[in-house]
């Protein structure tokens, strides 16, 4: 990989871990709810307009835009809400790369290796020490919904897979049209009319920055220049850099909100990037050159 690449790699890793503080800024400004809806709306809009026709069926955009859209960065905010940190919310959320490989196990009949197994039962170990430390300090409510965020986030990458979008860019932007009135009937419905509208009147300029840099820069440009990445180097060579996610997320999470990483968190983090690090190896080959027959590990949306 380029110099350049290796740097748009760590580029987008950047992003992805600092959205996580951005998130947090954003949930003073609006309900999680419709925070997440005015995401996928400032994604969408303008960019439905020039990435040209959907390249997949509509079938796979709906399921992916629920599962990815509504659940998971749904759960995702309210967690964050409810008072999950934004620097254990971008670590815990690697636990997805689990679950997917669970759930494409039972769905799509892919047999793990048994280095991937041993990662699994790493990572899980990190969230458990994760979740112990947590509970001494925070809501398990709200660390529960996180999990359900990766589990709601595993679904969809299963679902991306069954998909295989040519152009993930493209893609995304399609998918973002689905939960944008799905999420607004929920907030309406569960946060209420006068909260949202509270919300929007007292819109400033740094509420309105926050929606910008999730739609735009962690939704636009980090899916497209991923997408870009995937195109010209194999997914075993691009993938393992979402692991610097949580870093980054951490580290922005400590610097801007002055989140404190207790030596817990660290070996949580230690654990839980390992394990996952252990699940997205690519598979053996055999003597003759022929790949065994192993589930490929490495997905697309890993943010």
């Amino acid at each position: 990989m380029r110099p350049s690449h290796l740097a748009l790699a760590v580029s987008v890793a950047v992003v992805w871990g600092v959205n996580f503080t951005v998130i947090e800024i954003g949930l003073g400004h609006f309900p999680p709810l419709l925070f997440s809806a005015l995401r996928f709306l400032a994604a969408a809009l303008p960019a439905v307009f020039f990435v040209g026709r959907p390249k997949v069926a509509w079938k796979w955009i709906v399921a992916v835009g629920l599962a990815l859209g509504v659940a998971k960065f749904g759960l995702l905010f309210v967690g964050m809400d409810a008072g999950m940190p934004a620097g254990l919310s971008s670590l815990v959320l690697q636990i997805q790369a689990v679950f997917t490989a669970v759930i494409a196990a039972v769905v799509l009949g892919e047999r793990p290796t048994r280095v991937r197994v041993a990662g699994m039962a790493v990572a899980l170990a990190g969230i458990g020490v994760a979740a112990w430390d947590e509970g001494a300090s925070g809501p398990l409510g709200a660390f529960a919904l996180v999990i359900a965020a990766a589990v709601c986030w595993g679904v969809s990458n299963v679902l991306t897979r069954k998909a295989s979008p040519p152009d993930s860019l493209n893609f995304m932007v399609w998918v973002s049209t689905v939960p944008v009135l799905p999420l607004l009937a929920l907030s309406l419905l569960l946060e209420g009319h006068d909260r949202d509208l509270a919300a929007l009147r007292a819109l400033d300029w740094q509420g309105a920055g926050t929606v910008l840099y999730v739609a735009w820069v962690t939704t636009v440009f980090g899916f497209g220049a991923w997408g870009w990445l995937l195109r010209r180097h194999p997914a075993s060579a691009v993938a393992p850099f979402s692991l610097l996610v949580p870093v980054f997320g951490m580290s922005s999470a400590a610097l801007f909100l002055g989140e404190s990483v207790s030596p817990a968190r660290w070996c949580a983090a230690a654990l839980l990037v390992g394990g996952v690090a252990l699940t997205s190896l690519p598979p053996r080959r055999r003597a003759g050159g022929r790949a065994e027959k192993a589930p490929d590990g490495d997905f697309v949306l890993r943010r």
